[in-house]
């Protein structure tokens, strides 16, 4: 008999939301689901861009935590980059480009050669992107470029400005904490380090993260702390896709009581 106490619950909304996340669907309706979440995800970013005057706030107690723990270093960092020909120009790309077309890459990879592992990487970013959403409405910040504190915005030009036009009108400049650049690119390592099967894409992997770092400090769009809180924002999500994702405990079986009467011995009857 099945134990009713010890039965999971697998009905419901929970029951049906944790088999769509513990399953790989088909491309195109994987897509759809990434693309309306993330866009209203970048709607919600866009149409709160917070108080400048509190960003600013916020970003200089960045700057006083990190000058009281010795890592307030993004200018030096930036004049470092800019000393070397032609690294801006390669940061700057790799600032509005990387972002989503490695996460994307790196889905569509997981997706067609390794789908068992395709639920929970599709799954943690989803969460992932929820909770700094969470992070950017909470505690705007300025990104260090637009804090007052000498660091150059190097991206914005003739072509692309991130404070003006077309860009300007979905992209929320306060949303500096969490650093889901950072986020995103350490999801996107542990899928390579732990799917890669080539030391090339392996190696790659483990390269991502730091080079994602010092695109966001050297263009002037993060603080070292943001992209902390970027990391813990992953791990966070990555915790909870795995708590989402456990396998149901199977019910125990319970062995009735024997009410019925002992019979006699076989000896017994023949006496």
């Amino acid at each position: 008999m099945i134990d009713q106490a010890a039965r999971p619950t697998r009905s419901g909304a929970t029951g049906r939301l944790r088999s769509w996340l513990s399953t790989r669907h088909s491309l195109r309706d994987e897509a759809a689901v990434v693309l309306v979440l993330y866009g209203i995800y970048e709607l919600g970013r866009g149409l709160v861009s917070g108080n400048a005057a509190e960003a600013e706030r916020h970003a200089h107690r960045i700057v006083a935590l990190e000058r009281s723990l010795h890592l307030f270093v993004e200018a030096n960092v930036q004049r470092a980059a800019d000393a070397l020909p032609r690294l801006t120009s390669v940061l700057d790309v790799a600032y509005l480009t990387l972002h989503l077309a490695v996460t994307a890459g790196v889905l569509l990879w997981l997706h067609r050669h390794h789908p068992a592992a395709f639920p929970f990487v599709r799954t943690t970013l989803l969460l992932a992107s929820a909770f700094s959403l969470v992070g950017f409405l909470a505690y705007p910040t300025a990104p260090p470029r637009l804090a007052g504190i000498g660091i150059a915005d190097t991206i914005s030009n003739n072509h692309v400005d991130l404070n003006h036009g077309l860009v300007s009108s979905l992209y929320n400049p306060y949303a500096a904490v969490p650093s889901m650049h950072v986020g995103y690119a350490l999801i996107v390592a542990a899928s390579l380090l732990h799917q890669g099967q080539r030391l090339l894409v392996r190696s790659l992997g483990a390269l991502y993260p730091p080079f994602v770092l010092l695109v966001i400090v050297a263009t002037g769009n993060h603080f070292f702390l943001d992209a902390a809180a970027g990391a813990i924002t992953a791990a966070v999500a990555a915790a909870l896709t795995a708590l989402l994702m456990r396998p149901v405990t199977p019910a125990r079986l319970t062995t009735l009581p024997n009410s019925r009467r002992q019979l006699p011995a076989r000896e017994k009857l023949a006496a």
